[in-house]
């Protein structure tokens, strides 16, 4: 399955952009979150729940997925584990 994975940092942010380029990547489900600074992002969690073996994560900008470049680093170990593929695009 295509997921996309759409965040902004703040309430005044819009989603819009994301969800469209994620949409005519072909995306099937799109998990998408408000979130600023926080620790816990309920939205990529259940992400991570739903992922299977050759389920393919496609985020607009890797900063999207990871706020640092640890985060980063520890996403893709869990995805080497899960077994999914993972694309970053820049879509538009």
């Amino acid at each position: 399955m295509l997921f996309g994975y759409a965040r902004v940092s703040t309430q005044d942010q819009n989603l819009a952009l994301q969800l469209d380029d994620l949409k005519k990547a072909g995306c099937q489900k799109i998990f998408q979150e408000k979130v600023s600074s926080a620790k816990v992002r309920p939205q990529l969690q259940k992400l991570l729940e739903v992922l299977r073996e050759g389920d393919t994560i496609i985020v607009w900008k890797l900063d999207r997925l990871g706020r640092s470049l640890k985060e980063l680093f520890t996403l893709t170990n869990d995805f080497q584990i899960k077994g999914p593929g993972r694309r970053s695009d820049r879509i538009s």
